[in-house]
């Protein structure tokens, strides 16, 4: 059973939107320095050296760890995703030096296929004789959807066909491996991604077989016998202290309708609901959409830092408590926050809700902008919200899933500002772009004016071609306070015409139509739950989509030492001359004293507080310039 297309709300192509503004210099900047970046770097950890089979087996780079896996188990999915943002760069502009790339590396790829389909380099190259020996740890899935997402991309891109015929043959071969049917096994991917990846190819081909295989993979997830006990049991497996060994920590302790926490690896869960989300709009199984939507509330009300950042452990890389939000320690993987706005756009599948799109902006201009440095040359693993200033970017990663993880989706950034259904477009983000749809039997372009995150004015010029009527919507962020609209200069009623969060007018619309809204950015000051104990007593900083920090090069003081009284009147600026322009805010602050301290540790009477300026910096900005402190959360001034 399908959905009924009138209300899917599919993202438009890449070729359909054209970029500007603040996420052009993005876009700018993944052309310019992370695209040579990614394979310049790549080829120097040895990953092209291990799937090139005209050249000897290589060296191990990364040593095998005591439970028989490596990072380097899963550099093919690095080439996937490098191949995916390449195409999305060609998607924007044709740039016959990078088609050249890829052709290259799909090349090398063509020649590691094995003749039954089987696509692999460290199983074929570095320990053959051993696939599909353990799905839980070895990622073969993992990488085999990353590849497919980059041919889909690449064929949507170009029209080349050889990528995507090659990972054809190799889903055919998964497929006859996989399943409930006789001399099948009942396994699935012990790091989700190929569920997404097989949606993807599917809404390319409309081929059900591959709808099919993704649902098996989602539906078989969690069902007892546990497939990775079993497949445990026949390697011999006697004891694993990997966090692995916890079926939570790959999402696969219950069925996934059963599940109703968010739990284990974060960018395994996220790849898992946006899977989930995909079946869910394409087959009408309400069963996974119930169950998506309690993931989402415990999600959103426990376990999301400020950042759109999620998952504090290192240990296992996710999930610990309710609750639990260290600043300094904090994990937050740059892949997290990058896989939930993945399954944010897909929840707006099911029809424009702020529910979903506040989330994803809140993601992608702090969580996952932070990941990157201005330049797009260096990188975050980890994205604290306190740094004593050991805390740098680096150039490369022996486990490198971020860099081109951020590269593909910045760089395919425009399909996820709209969505378009039969007789309607949503505006999810607001970006200086032009959108060209087909609809209701007609063309509409969309144009969009705007210098957001800085500025709260957007301006929406609607361009219509033999379109009867259609509805457009545009999200009015949660946060806001006394948004206003106007069409053509007359002012529009909000209240009457919101739902779900979107300012909705269905209409006829007449070429040049303008709908202007006008969002105030001011500062809001930002209390925690009182459940999270590291920051009792703390407040944050927010204007508009746009999280801030302090940073030691705007505050020559310890940072910590720092108090804020929570009614304090912060004023931005903007200041071209630093972070390639960034709104600033500054107020008056306190400074907690050291005089007369001496080398007593502890006293009994109070320290002095001595007035001070602050400015704070959007976080994702922070460690752009020399190293030092950074804080998000700030010492409420409670002697005022």
């Amino acid at each position: 059973m399908s959905v009924s297309e009138s209300h899917t709300y599919r993202p438009p192509s890449l070729p359909q939107i054209s970029v500007g503004g603040f996420w052009r210099s993005r876009i700018a900047a993944v052309r310019e320095h992370t695209a040579p970046v990614l394979y310049e770097r790549a080829v120097a950890a040895g990953t092209l050296d291990q799937v090139d089979v005209d050249k000897p087996v290589p060296e191990l780079r990364i040593p095998i760890g005591p439970s028989g896996d490596t990072q380097q188990m899963f550099w093919d999915s690095d080439i996937g995703k490098i191949i995916e943002a390449y195409a999305y760069l060609v998607s924007d502009k044709r740039d016959p030096a990078i088609e050249e790339r890829v052709d290259y590396l799909v090349g090398l790829l063509k020649k590691l296929q094995q003749p039954d389909g089987y696509l692999n380099s460290w199983f074929t190259r570095m320990q053959p004789g051993k696939r599909w020996t353990n799905l839980r740890d070895c990622h073969e899935m993992y990488n085999a959807g990353h590849l497919l997402e980059g041919a889909v991309a690449y064929y949507q891109a170009t029209g080349k066909r050889e990528f995507l015929d090659i990972m054809e043959r190799y889903l055919d071969h998964i497929a006859d491996q996989f399943g409930t049917g006789e001399g099948q096994k009942r396994g699935y991917p012990g790091h989700e991604e190929l569920e997404l990846a097989l949606m993807s190819l599917y809404r390319l081909t409309g081929d059900q077989k591959r709808l099919d295989l993704a649902s098996y993979f989602i539906n078989e997830r969690g069902r007892l016998p546990h497939y990775f006990d079993q497949e445990a049991a026949d390697r011999g497996e006697k004891v694993n202290k990997r966090p692995s060994a916890n079926h939570e920590y790959s999402q696969s302790h219950k069925p996934v309708r059963e599940q109703d926490k968010v739990v284990g690896h974060a960018v395994r869960a996220m790849y898992l609901y946006s899977g989930m989300a995909d079946v869910a709009m394409e087959t009408g199984d309400d069963s996974l959409r119930q169950a998506l939507d309690k993931l989402w509330d415990d999600l959103t009300s426990k376990r999301l830092y400020l950042t759109g950042g999620m998952g504090p452990s290192k240990e296992n890389e996710g999930f610990t408590a309710d609750y639990d939000f260290p600043n300094e320690s904090a994990y937050a993987e740059t892949c997290a926050s990058i896989g939930l706005v993945f399954w944010a756009r897909r929840m707006l599948g099911f029809g424009p809700n702020t529910r979903y799109a506040d989330v994803m902006e809140q993601a992608l201009y702090n969580g996952v902008l932070s990941g990157m440095s201005l330049d797009g040359a260096k990188f975050f693993y980890e994205n604290p919200l306190e740094s004593r200033g050991d805390h740098r970017r680096w150039e490369w990663h022996q486990c490198p899933c971020c860099p081109p993880n951020l590269a593909r989706l910045t760089a395919s950034i425009g399909t996820y500002i709209y969505g378009q259904s039969e007789n309607g477009i949503a505006v999810h983000l607001f970006c200086d772009s032009t959108g060209h749809f087909d609809i209701a039997g007609g063309k509409v372009t969309l144009t969009q004016e705007t210098r957001y995150p800085w500025d709260g004015k957007v301006a929406i010029r609607v361009g219509v071609e033999n379109v009867d009527r259609f509805t457009l919507s545009a999200r009015i962020p949660g946060w806001s306070r006394n948004t206003t609209a106007t069409l053509n200069g007359d002012k529009v009623e909000l209240e009457m015409n919101v739902q779900d969060g979107y300012l909705t007018l269905d209409r006829q619309w007449k070429d040049g139509d303008i709908l202007v809204l006008t969002i105030p950015l001011d500062t809001r000051v930002i209390w925690p739950h009182p459940e999270i104990r590291q920051n009792a007593g703390r407040i944050a900083l927010a204007r508009g989509p746009l999280l801030y920090c302090l940073a030691s090069a705007d505050n020559p003081f310890p940072l910590n030492r720092i108090r804020v009284r929570p009614d304090t009147s912060f004023v931005p600026e903007f200041r071209q001359d630093i972070l390639d322009g960034v709104t600033v805010l500054k107020a008056p602050a306190r400074l907690v004293a050291t005089e007369g301290w001496g080398t007593t540790l502890y006293r009994e009477s109070a320290p002095l507080l001595v007035d001070t300026t602050i400015t704070a910096v959007p976080y994702f900005a922070w460690d752009n310039r020399e190293a030092g402190e950074m804080l998000v959360w700030m010492p409420v001034d409670s002697q005022g």
